[in-house]
């Protein structure tokens, strides 16, 4: 009913009755608010035209409805053209499924656990590209075998001939399948083991394409696999996620890649609360590491299950450009072919979020910040007079932090964040 205070989300991502200690959701479906599986199909033409500016209001109102989540996140993340129709999205859904199958095949031919429905979180080959027989991938993947028979290990051996991608890549599979186990492990989903193979898999292939960056996005990647059900749709949607947040995931020896963003934040907090950057400075916490794990996984940790989701969707909505589907495919590509383009129209400020119009408005060469440094910013600055009063160490400030856990109000630190932006755009414009 219209106007009634809300259902709880928690239903559509069931918790381990077991696990007690996790951050209560704030989120709720409010009918009027939440964008509903009603509202979201009224939303397309009859040929498949979708209104992408209403959406992204309704999105900026309540959020989206969980059994619509999925759909609607891949047209946030830049997957689909809203001015595409039907029958373009289905060609290119089923060319990008193709070409997935194709990448996993590519990585199965190597090693064979891949697409097995198992997983692996011990080392299989040396730095210098030799083989390792640990009894413990036999164990992983054959439950119930003699760990020491030597045929079976021998199979699951990586196969040759390896070179430096090849290395690099299988260096990193029992990496990742460490991370995976310490993924939204109180999940009910992830109780089966086919879910956690999948996510295996998917950040396996995706570390066979993109050899700049390894491990360490499974938080990232496991929303993806729980609102989507084919596989390679989830891939694909991870694989948009992962062209904006990439450079955070680079490291060479001398740097970190989130480091950038951790710059930006330091920027931007001296210029709307120097004081408290002052002491962030006193502290030696001028470098902003404090912040990383907000920045690197976007607050996963920050906040439950399902408000993470919220926040997500509000910040891409509010951030959304019309232009990411043509900005992300390889021009004259078949992807890019299959759908009219739309280059060369100017862009309509009714099909972009509130931050992108923001941004807009300044005439700058260098692109602009992304909303997750001022949602940063606008957690600090909230909690500027506690830092100031009870920090008197980086252990004070970390603590500080870590008590937000589960207390943060998504909606509430979009708006902070947008009024932050505003207000740094001005002074910025001063200095």
């Amino acid at each position: 009913m219209w106007g009634a205070p809300g259902e709880p989300a928690d239903s559509y991502y069931a918790v381990r009755p077991e696990c007690t200690d996790v951050p209560r959701t704030r989120f709720k479906i409010k009918p009027g608010k939440t964008l509903s599986a009603r509202k979201w199909h009224a939303a397309f033409s009859p040929d498949g035209h979708l209104d992408i500016g209403k959406t992204l209001r309704r999105i900026q109102r309540g959020g989206i409805h969980p059994s619509i989540r999925g759909e609607v996140w891949e047209f946030l993340l830049g997957c689909y053209d809203p001015d595409s129709t039907f029958d373009e999205r289905d060609q290119i859904r089923q060319h990008r499924r193709v070409q997935y199958a194709r990448w996993k095949n590519e990585c199965r031919e190597i090693f064979p656990v891949i697409g097995s429905g198992k997983y692996i979180t011990a080392p299989v080959i040396t730095d210098d590209g030799q083989p390792i027989q640990d009894p413990l991938v036999l164990l992983e993947t054959n439950p119930g075998t003699d760990a020491n028979n030597a045929d079976m290990v021998n199979k699951l051996l990586p196969r040759g001939p390896f070179d430096k991608k090849v290395i690099q890549w299988l260096l990193t599979l029992h990496q990742i399948g460490l991370d995976v186990i310490r993924t939204d492990r109180t999940l009910v989903f992830y109780e089966k083991q086919e879910n956690l193979s999948k996510l295996w898999d998917i950040l396996s292939v995706y570390a066979w394409i993109d050899t700049d960056v390894g491990y360490g996005m499974s938080d990232l990647c496991s929303p993806m696999i729980i609102l989507l059900e084919d596989e390679a749709d989830a891939f694909w949607c991870f694989e948009r996620l992962m062209r904006r947040l990439r450079g955070n995931f680079r490291c060479t020896e001398n740097s970190v890649g989130v480091e950038t963003q951790l710059g930006y934040l330091a920027a931007v907090t001296q210029v709307i609360d120097p004081k408290l950057h002052n002491h962030f400075e006193t502290l030696g916490g001028g470098d902003y590491l404090f912040a990383f794990r907000m920045l690197m996984v976007l607050f996963r940790r920050e906040f439950s299950f399902c408000d993470s989701l919220y926040l997500w969707e509000m910040m891409w909505a509010l951030e959304y450009d019309p232009d990411l589907f043509s900005l992300y495919e390889e021009p004259g590509s078949k992807i890019t072919k299959a759908v009219v383009s739309s280059k060369g129209k100017p862009k309509s400020t009714r099909q972009c979020g509130k931050y992108e119009r923001e941004n807009m408005k300044i005439k700058s060469s260098d692109a602009p910040l992304p909303i997750s440094v001022f949602l940063v910013a606008s957690v600090l600055k909230d909690k500027s007079s506690k830092l100031l009063h009870e920090a008197r160490g980086l252990d004070d400030v970390v603590k500080i932090l870590n008590d937000m856990t589960g207390n943060l109000d998504a909606k509430k630190a979009c708006i902070g964040a947008l009024k932050l932006h505003k207000k740094y755009l001005k002074k910025a414009k001063k200095t």
